[in-house]
């Protein structure tokens, strides 16, 4: 018999550096977990990625839980391509090019709603443009 998930976290943390410090610790806190344990986990799991990760946790009735760790956002990924330490909802904050989109949408595909490559394209452009990055 499978075991029943009690509590379920989403958090985005930065790869290899979690630490027990808010939004974290009280999130994990309260869902019973572990959080010391947590963080060694996930640092290890994660320490020869980079970028700010997604993480879906899944905590059961014993307390134990289970994590399953996403593609860096598309956000995240977006900006890191133009160059920009922040976007601008106005415009005018970088510019990025239908190649550097593609390989992003190449990334995010398995964590996307999208069935192709063309389709997690038209994902990644519209992320681009709502933090004001232009594609050239």
């Amino acid at each position: 018999m499978a075991k029943k998930i009690t509590k379920y976290v989403k958090v985005q943390i930065e790869a290899g550096k979690a630490t027990p410090a808010p939004p974290l610790g009280p999130a994990l806190g309260q869902a019973g977990v572990q959080i010391g344990d947590f963080v060694n986990k996930f640092n290890s799991a994660t320490a020869g990625m980079q970028g700010r990760l997604s993480v879906n946790i899944y905590v059961y009735e014993d307390r134990t839980y289970d994590f399953v760790i996403k593609t860096p956002t598309a956000t995240s990924l977006v900006m890191k391509a133009a160059g920009v330490a922040k976007g601008n909802s106005k415009g005018g904050a970088g510019k990025i090019s239908k190649e550097q989109i593609r390989q992003i949408a190449e990334t995010k595909l398995k964590d996307l709603t999208a069935h192709t490559v063309e389709q997690a394209m038209k994902i990644i452009e519209g992320t681009a443009r709502s933090i004001g990055i232009k594609v050239a």
